[in-house]
């Protein structure tokens, strides 16, 4: 019994990652950020989550707790954390890659 729930909640998770993904095509709609260290994505926001397109693929972020004023929007998973709504405009954001340690600061063209 407990296997199966443990096997529908992956299957769930998998399902909604391939429906967040399929909407990514849109690339030149999407809010685009240019970072250091030469790194480039988009974010497509769903819900409470992020949607981060880079060279490295997609990764989908989930609503964190944090951020010190309205405009600023936190998401996380295990691999990064990254922060908008960031400088006097609110067209900064911060990616953290906790595990390499790194920090890449980012502005959205």
């Amino acid at each position: 019994m407990k296997r199966s729930i443990e096997s529908a909640g992956v299957i769930a998770m998998a399902a909604s990652l391939l429906t967040a993904c399929a909407g990514m095509g849109e690339g030149h709609n999407l809010p685009r950020y240019r970072c250091e260290s030469d790194i480039s994505f988009t974010v497509k926001f769903v819900d409470d989550s992020a949607i981060v397109e880079g060279s490295r693929g997609y990764d989908v972020l989930y609503r964190d707790a944090g951020g010190q004023t309205a405009q600023q929007q936190v998401f996380s998973n295990a691999r990064m954390r990254a922060e908008f709504g960031l400088g006097p405009t609110g067209r900064e954001a911060i990616l953290r890659y906790p595990l390499l340690p790194f920090v890449a600061r980012c502005a959205r063209d």
